[in-house]
C-alpha cells in the first residue's frame, strides 16, 4: 500500500504534493518523491527514508511548476532505496508514473521491453508502466495509458504525466483506491481524502476500471476503454481527523474493514492465472532444498505466534512435515535441536520485533535455513531471513493487529500450498479446491462486516463482565487465543483461552453462574466433541456463545445461549473468518468502556527491546 497524489492547477505544486504527502505517509514511509513540470521539463526529486528526507533535499534545490505528482513508498518489490522510489521515468525520461498497487505480470512485460532495447534502472514493477506508456504514446497520452493498461495484470492506481502534454494529469483506478478533487481552475488526485482535504471538499471517487483527465478547467471521467461516464461529485463533510481515519472512529476499526483488501493483495500474484496453482517467485530456496527439509520451528511473539499456531496445522495438515511452535522470548534460551534439515518459519509484522530477530539470528547461528514472514520489506528481519514472505497488509496503525494477523494467515495458506505442490503431499485438484476457497474469503469476510450490529451487541454486554473464557479444538483453539488476546489489550477485561477438551482437567473449576464463554466450533471433525465441552460449562451456569458454520445454527442453538454464524468454508480456512467476529467484539467491548482503542496502555506497536 503507497500514496499517491497529483495537482494541475496555477499554484506552485511542490508544497501541495508535500503537505498531501505527509497526509499519506502512514500509506508507506520507505521513500517518497515528486514530478513536476519545471521551466526545464519534467523534473524529479525523490529519496529513501521517510518524508522529510525529502523535504530537505527539496529545501535547497525547489521544484518550481504548477503541475506534478507525487508518491510515498511501502515496498513491495525491490527494497528502500533511491533509485526504487516513485515517480517512475522511462528511458527518455519523458513519461513519469506514481503507482500504488501491483503489476502481477511485470516479470514478463520487462522481459519484453528488455528484448526490445529498453533499459532499467529499478527493481520495481512500476517502471514497467513508464516504458509501457512511452512505447504506446503516439501524440495522445489518454490513449497511450489506454494502451498500456490493457497489458497489465494486477492492481494499479497511477497518477501519469507526459512532457509532451503538459496540460494533462491522467489517473487510472483498478483495485487500487483513487480519488479526483475538483477546485476552482485546479484539480487534484490522491489515494485517500485527507490529502486534498485542506484544498477542496467536493471529490469524485474513481471505481474500478475508470480513469480520469485532468486539467486546469475541468475533470472528464471515462472507462479504461474510452467510453465517457457521468459520475455525482462526493461533497466530504468530516473533519481532518475523521478523514484520515476514512471515515472510521479509530484506525484499528479502519483496519479491521481493510482485511479484504489486504486478503486480496497478499494472494495477488501468486495464484496462478488458472487458479490451480501458488506461484513464489521471491523465495530463493529451491525445490530440492524444500524437498530436503524434515522439521520446521515457527517462531513469533503475540499475536504473530497466534497466526504460527494456524501455520503449524496448515503445514502439517498439507506437507505432513512436523512443525514445533515457539514463543521467540524462549526459544534461543531452550537449546532447541536445529539440524541443517530444520526450516525456521520466523512472523513478525513490523520486521523488528527484538525477540523473533534474536531467534532468528540463533536459528542462523545453528545452521538452519530461515523463512521469514513480514509486513515489512526493509525491515531487520527481512535482510536477515534467507527467504521472505511479504504480507500486503499495508501499514498498520493501531497497536493492536487485525490485518496484519490475517495477512500472516493467507502467507501460511500460500506457503504451505506451495510446498505441498513441490512434494506431491497433495493432489492437484485438492490444491486448486482450497485456492478456489482462499479466493471466496474477502467476499465472506465482507459479509460477516455486513453484520456489525449484532456483534456490538454482544460486545456491549461482555463489557459489564470482569473475565471471560475462550474455548475452542483444532485450530478453533488458535483463533480463541487471538481472540482472547485481543480482548485483553485493548478492553483491560481479564480473559483466557482454553483447549476445550482440557476444561475437566482443572479449568473448570473457573466456571460459574453468568461467567460469559465464546466458544468456537468450526471444525466439522470435532463439532460434536466441541459441543460436549460447552454443554460442559453451560451445566456450571456459563452464559455461552457459539462461533460456529452456517448451517449449524439451528442445531448450535441447542446448547448456547447465542450463535454468530460466519461463512462456511473449508475447515482448514475458518482462521482467517472466524477471527474477524473476535476483533469486532474487542473493539466494541473496549469502547463501551472508555478506553482509547487504538492506543491501550503500557502497549506499543513494535516490540524492539527484549
Amino acid at each position: 500500500m503507497c500514496g499517491i497524489v497529483g495537482y494541475i492547477g496555477n499554484r506552485e505544486s511542490q508544497p501541495i504534493l508535500l503537505e498531501g504527502l505527509k497526509k499519506l505517509e502512514y500509506r508507506g514511509y520507505d521513500s517518497a518523491g515528486i514530478a513536476v513540470f519545471t521551466e526545464q521539463g519534467l523534473e524529479i526529486t525523490k529519496t529513501v527514508g521517510r518524508l522529510a528526507n525529502l523535504e530537505n533535499r527539496l529545501s535547497g534545490d525547489p521544484l518550481r511548476g504548477s503541475v506534478g505528482i507525487g508518491h510515498t513508498r511501502w515496498a513491495t518489490h525491490g527494497k528502500p532505496s533511491d533509485v526504487n522510489s516513485h515517480p517512475h521515468v522511462d528511458n527518455t525520461s519523458k513519461f513519469s508514473v506514481v503507482h500504488n498497487g501491483i503489476i502481477e505480470n511485470y516479470l514478463d512485460l520487462k522481459e519484453e521491453l528488455m528484448m526490445a532495447g529498453h533499459r532499467f534502472l529499478s527493481e520495481t514493477d512500476t517502471e514497467i508502466i513508464s516504458h509501457l506508456i512511452s512505447v504506446e504514446y503516439d501524440g495522445d497520452i489518454v490513449k497511450a495509458v489506454q494502451r498500456a493498461v490493457k497489458k497489465m495484470r494486477g492492481a494499479f492506481a497511477l497518477g501519469v504525466l507526459t512532457e509532451y502534454e503538459p496540460d494533462k494529469l491522467v489517473a487510472v483506478r483498478y483495485a487500487s483506491p483513487l480519488i479526483i478533487g475538483i477546485g476552482e481552475g485546479e484539480k487534484y488526485i490522491a489515494s485517500d481524502i485527507p490529502a486534498i482535504l485542506e484544498h477542496t471538499r467536493d471529490i469524485y471517487i474513481l471505481n474500478d476500471g475508470e480513469m480520469a483527465v485532468l486539467t486546469r478547467d475541468g475533470v472528464e471521467l471515462m472507462t479504461m476503454e474510452g467510453n465517457a461516464i457521468a459520475k455525482d461529485v462526493f461533497h466530504v463533510d468530516w473533519d481532518l481527523m475523521t478523514a484520515e481515519k476514512g471515515g472510521f472512529d479509530h484506525f484499528m476499526l479502519k483496519e479491521i474493514y481493510e482485511q479484504p483488501r489486504a486478503y486480496r493483495d497478499t494472494m495477488l500474484g501468486r495464484i496462478s492465472a488458472d487458479g490451480k496453482s501458488v506461484e513464489l517467485p521471491e523465495l530463493k530456496m529451491t525445490t530440492e532444498q524444500l524437498r530436503g527439509i524434515n522439521r520446521v520451528h515457527i517462531v513469533a511473539c503475540g499475536t504473530a505466534m497466534h497466526a504460527g499456531f494456524v501455520g503449524k496445522n496448515v503445514i502439517e495438515s498439507l506437507v505432513r512435515i512436523p512443525v514445533e511452535t515457539d514463543i521467540a522470548s524462549e526459544y534461543r534460551y531452550r537449546s532447541p535441536i536445529i539440524t541443517p534439515d530444520t526450516l525456521v518459519i520466523v512472523v513478525s509484522q513490523s520486521g523488528e520485533t527484538a525477540d523473533t530477530l534474536a531467534a532468528l539470528r540463533e536459528a542462523k547461528r545453528c545452521g538452519a535455513r530461515v523463512l521469514a514472514i513480514t509486513n515489512v520489506v526493509g525491515s531487520s528481519v527481512a535482510r536477515e531471513a534467507d527467504d521472505v514472505i511479504i504480507t500486503l497488509a499495508g501499514p498498520e496503525i493501531a497497536v493492536a493487529s487485525t490485518k496484519a494477523y490475517s495477512s500472516q494467515l493467507i502467507a501460511f495458506y500460500l506457503f504451505g500450498l506451495y510446498w505441498a505442490q513441490i512434494v506431491g503431499s497433495q493432489e492437484a485438484g485438492e490444491i486448486a479446491h482450497i485456492l478456489a476457497a482462499m479466493q471466496s474469503l474477502p467476499e465472506q469476510v465482507e459479509r460477516i462486516l455486513a453484520r456489525v450490529e449484532e456483534l456490538k451487541k454482544i460486545a456491549e454486554s461482555i463489557s459489564h463482565h470482569s473475565s471471560l473464557f475462550f474455548i475452542g479444538r483444532g485450530v478453533d483453539y488458535a483463533v480463541a487465543m487471538e481472540g482472547s488476546l485481543k480482548l485483553k489489550e485493548i478492553s483491560y477485561i481479564h480473559s483466557e483461552a482454553y483447549a476445550a477438551g482440557e476444561l475437566k482437567h482443572g479449568t473448570l473449576a473457573l466456571i460459574e453462574e453468568g461467567t460469559p464463554v465464546i466458544a468456537l466450533l468450526t471444525q466439522e471433525a470435532l463439532y460434536e466433541k466441541t459441543l460436549s465441552n460447552i454443554k460442559e460449562v453451560k451445566a456450571r451456569g456459563a452464559d455461552v456463545l457459539g462461533i460456529d458454520n452456517e448451517g449449524h445454527e439451528v442445531e448450535a442453538a441447542r446448547s448456547v445461549d447465542r450463535t454468530f454464524a460466519i461463512p462456511r468454508t473449508l475447515p482448514i480456512l475458518t482462521p482467517a473468518l472466524s477471527v474477524v467476529p473476535l476483533q469486532l467484539i474487542s473493539y466494541y467491548a473496549s469502547l463501551a468502556l472508555g478506553h482509547d482503542v487504538d492506543k491501550p496502555r503500557n502497549l506499543a506497536k513494535s516490540v524492539t527491546v527484549e
